[in-house]
């Protein structure tokens, strides 16, 4: 319960700093449907965004220089700082300590089950599919799932304890390939 507390203030405090001062106390509501997409990123795996801006963190493959992929650290994570211009951005310690890193654990040749350090109870599984890919599986409304993008909508609280009303994982099912998008409350 303390992580989602870490999570949920450090997800507050990360907008803040970058929002539209055109909004009620400078913090610009981002909307679920109208935030940008990472662009131009080969090996992007998922990515995770929050009220209050478009500030976007990365989750993307991490290869070595011989274009293998890196079994000690599978995921690179960053920002993409949409409201400084697009700018990408390492996560700070406390960010990846804290609220958007993971805990990697390898389970055997091309398989890691991946955890948020802020919320273990989701796990996310990196697997190398029949496509010779890599792609993040988790479930989403009961089915497996291809995940793509996970959204935290927070409303009101305060600097200190903001409310998460629910966070909002979407992706593709594993076996049709149909677009499903699944809500839960942490």
């Amino acid at each position: 319960m303390r992580k989602i507390f870490y999570l949920a203030l450090l997800l507050l405090y990360t907008g803040i700093s970058s929002t539209s001062a055109n909004s009620p106390a400078g913090i610009a509501e981002a909307k679920a449907d109208s935030l940008p997409v990472p662009k131009g990123i080969k090996d992007l795996k998922f990515y995770v965004q929050r009220d209050p801006n478009a500030n976007t963190v990365v989750y993307e493959l991490n290869r070595n220089a011989k274009g293998l992929l890196n079994e000690a650290e599978p995921i690179r994570i960053y920002w993409i700082r949409y409201a400084d211009g697009g700018e990408r951005k390492e996560l700070n310690y406390i960010q990846r300590k804290f609220a958007y890193g993971l805990n990697t654990k390898k389970l055997g040749k091309d398989n890691y089950e991946l955890k948020f350090v802020s919320y273990g109870k989701l796990p996310l599984y990196l697997r190398k599919a029949k496509d010779g890919k890599y792609h993040v599986y988790t479930t989403i409304n009961k089915q497996e799932a291809i995940l793509n993008r996970v959204f935290v909508r927070i409303e009101g609280g305060t600097f200190w304890v903001p409310n998460v009303l629910y966070v909002e994982l979407s992706g593709y099912d594993a076996a049709t390939g149909k677009a499903v998008t699944g809500r839960f409350k942490p």
